[in-house]
């Protein structure tokens, strides 16, 4: 199981949200290269980035912040927020990213997310951000009828790289992630599902790789505060 720390990027600067809230921001950091750097130094595999503003926007803010973290690295790293289109998709892969992550267009406009994993294969990711089963977008200020797991289903014979499943009321919330519904939902397709959303232990990383079904954990505000020693943690995934 891979562990993808995360950077939320919000006017440049890292911070994590609670559940989503944008005035519920806790600042990390004011130099999001220097932190990818460290994440990499300490021997991850992955970086999970999410342009937070980009995500209200429906178009990229933090691209600045972005492109100096991909200048810094050499792992891939995969990115959400604000990804509406075939043109920043095309922007974006092209600028060095491993893989973008689609959320808000999966609901509004899945045959794009189609069309563009027909067209870079293995690049496209589809975020699935949920509240009690049902999906919400444009920053989880939206809230739709879409029930999570029919979602996932659509886009199975897409060449979706992976779907990203947050509970959004466990997010930031270090309450652990919600292993009931995640796992459901990655028995429920044959995509490989990460786990978004209250990853918080070495306990929840044990217990979702313990599933056997889930391929991958999200963990950010959990790694800033030091609750996982990313070092020891990805060694504990590994063996």
């Amino acid at each position: 199981m891979i562990l993808y720390p995360a950077i939320d990027l919000k006017d440049g600067q890292c911070v994590r949200l609670l559940r989503g809230e944008m005035s519920a921001a806790t600042v990390f950091g004011d130099d999001p290269a220097e932190q990818a750097a460290r994440f990499q130094a300490a021997g991850c595999d992955w970086l999970h980035l999410v342009d937070l503003n980009g995500a209200f926007a429906g178009q990229p803010v933090n691209a600045s912040a972005v492109e100096a973290i991909l200048a810094r690295i050499t792992v891939p790293a995969q990115l959400g927020g604000g990804i509406r289109d075939m043109a920043t998709i095309e922007m974006w892969l092209s600028k060095g990213l491993a893989r973008v992550i689609l959320g808000t267009v999966a609901v509004e406009n899945p045959d794009l997310v189609k069309e563009a994993a027909r067209a870079f294969p293995g690049q496209v990711a589809v975020g699935i951000d949920a509240r009690k089963g049902f999906v919400a977008t444009k920053g989880w200020a939206t809230e739709t009828e879409v029930q999570a797991t029919d979602l996932a289903r659509s886009f199975e014979d897409a060449g979706v790289a992976a779907l990203i499943y947050t509970d959004i009321d466990r997010d930031g919330a270090m309450q652990g992630p919600n292993i009931p519904a995640t796992e459901a939902l990655a028995r429920a397709v044959s995509i490989p599902v990460i786990a978004s959303g209250g990853v918080s232990s070495m306990a929840d990383l044990a217990a979702l790789k313990a599933t056997g079904v889930i391929a991958g954990a999200i963990s950010g505000r959990a790694l800033y505060d030091g609750a996982i020693d990313l070092a020891t943690a990805l060694k504990a995934l590994k063996s």
